[in-house]
């Protein structure tokens, strides 16, 4: 009965979720009901299991939300991303509008800019350009995609998005684990999302179909697709209104600037900062007994992404005229996104608390191929189910963290190859019908999933399981490079 309360439970929380109801409100509730069919107390799930899981979710991960949010608001309202946007599409023309909105959505979002922030800006600016050139608007959201949630969310070395970071603690990796598997990975899938996002531009040249009609330029998101989209991202999508964007936008260098900052601050923290400097003191009960090693990573993205936040205020200040509105909408926007996903953890944790549980934990190792196949097929499972790379990233390690570790070191695998395979199998299925970013990116570009579905799936999941088994491949074979 213990494993019926826990299927019961997933499938509730799926279909709420799915429904717009809060994840705050569906996820304890589903955690009780695997607890009641196991014979367990509720009120001690509740409030030891449940909220302990979440707090410590939230204790861990709460700057890295906060600053990206502000980091997302700033670069929207000063008119960076925008500034970029227009930059490339002078530079590549109207022949190349595909490419442009690629890198221009690629860029902003390796950068560490929200893809939701992206979508507001960039969306209404892809259709002018899709219009411009005559290309079906149906193709937009995939080729948007392609550009700000694939490979610069889970793949890329560096990326300071929270899909790349949360196994750092787990594995004692950067963002920039296993560099040259990131790279090959990144390529294949932008090269093979390329290819079809050509192919379908020239096949829909050939049946005579255009841009196809007008569509909202000023996305307005429903407050059920809000609900939908948060516990997908990082940034509450109620925010974006807050605040003024401003008048003028900054030259190309004074908007990318941030970006490189970013990038740059992240690199030397992690791998020549941080390494240098003696943290013996962590290892004292007064820091909660830890390594610089398990923290070193999420640090190293706090301190790139405050440098950044601080580069957009000085390069910037003039262009904000509702400062403290953009500073509270940025800060505001991490905290309903960043509790869903504590609640999604918490779920988690009651699931793992209970004796039922483990039987799936004998099935998931019981798989043939290895530890890496168990972690890709796990991640792929739980991020398709709850519909949120990070949240079903988070269950996952909050379950099996410490057998995969075991694991890895009885077969002697690289920890950057383990945070690798961890990243890019959370990013693949998360982008079901019913994942939060996908709703988001369909509403904002005014079209449904009959239109666009079919182009998102090749060019955001086929792309993703290609690189992923690529990646595989190669790191059983030659390990971690």
């Amino acid at each position: 009965m213990g494993l019926v309360g826990i299927l019961l439970g997933l499938a509730l929380l799926m279909w709420l979720a799915y429904r717009g109801v809060s994840v705050l409100l569906v996820a304890p509730i589903a955690a009780l009901i695997a607890a009641v069919f196991s014979g367990e107390p509720l009120l001690a799930h509740w409030t030891q299991t449940f909220m302990s899981g979440g707090a410590r979710f939230v204790a861990q991960w709460f700057p890295m939300f906060m600053l990206g949010g502000l980091f997302g608001k700033l670069m929207g309202d000063t008119g960076s991303i925008s500034s970029i946007a227009r930059y490339l599409t002078n530079r590549l023309g109207t022949s190349r509008t595909m490419l442009a909105v690629v890198i221009a959505s690629a860029i902003v979002t390796y950068g560490g800019v929200s893809v939701f922030v992206a979508f507001f800006v960039l969306v209404p600016m892809a259709h002018q350009m899709f219009r411009a050139a005559n290309i079906p608007r149906r193709l937009l959201p995939a080729t948007v995609g392609l550009g700000a949630f694939t490979f610069t969310m889970s793949v890329m070395p560096g990326t300071p998005s929270v899909n790349n970071a949360i196994p750092m603690p787990y594995f004692g990796t950067t963002t920039f684990a296993a560099p040259g598997l990131s790279i090959i990975a990144s390529a294949i899938i932008f090269v093979f999302g390329m290819w079809w996002l050509r192919r379908a531009e020239a096949a829909a040249r050939k049946a005579g179909e255009g841009y196809g009609g007008e569509t909202e330029t000023a996305p307005v998101v429903s407050e059920i697709v809000r609900e939908q989209a948060a516990p997908a991202g990082d940034f509450d999508p109620a925010e974006l209104p807050h605040g003024k964007q401003a008048d003028s936008d900054p030259p190309f260098a004074v908007a990318v600037l941030p970006l490189v900052v970013v990038i740059a601050t992240n690199f030397l923290m992690s791998l020549v900062v941080f390494p240098r400097l003696d943290f013996s003191f962590l290892s004292e009960d007064q820091w909660g007994g830890t390594t610089i090693g398990s923290v070193s990573g999420v640090w190293s993205v706090i301190v790139a992404l405050t440098a950044a936040n601080l580069t957009v205020l000085l390069c910037n200040l003039r262009r904000l005229p509702t400062l403290r509105e953009s500073l509270d909408a940025g800060a505001n926007s991490a905290a309903l996104p960043m509790l869903m996903i504590a609640s999604l953890v918490g779920f988690g944790a009651v699931v793992a608390a209970l004796p039922a549980f483990a039987t799936v934990r004998d099935a998931l190792f019981g798989i043939g191929g290895g530890p890496l196949v168990s972690l890709a097929v796990s991640m792929n499972v739980l991020a398709g189910l709850t519909g949120t790379a990070s949240g079903g990233m988070a269950i996952v390690l909050n379950a099996f963290g410490d057998d995969f570790l075991r694991l890895a070191s009885e077969y002697h695998l690289d920890r950057e190859l383990m945070h690798r395979i961890t990243t890019m199998s959370a990013g693949t299925l998360d982008a079901l019908p019913h994942n939060g970013t996908v709703l988001l990116l369909l509403q904002i570009s005014g079209l449904t999933h009959r239109e666009s579905y079919l182009d998102m799936v090749m060019t955001v999941i086929v792309s993703c399981i290609i690189a992923l088994v690529a990646v595989l491949i190669l790191g059983s074979i030659f390990g971690s490079f």
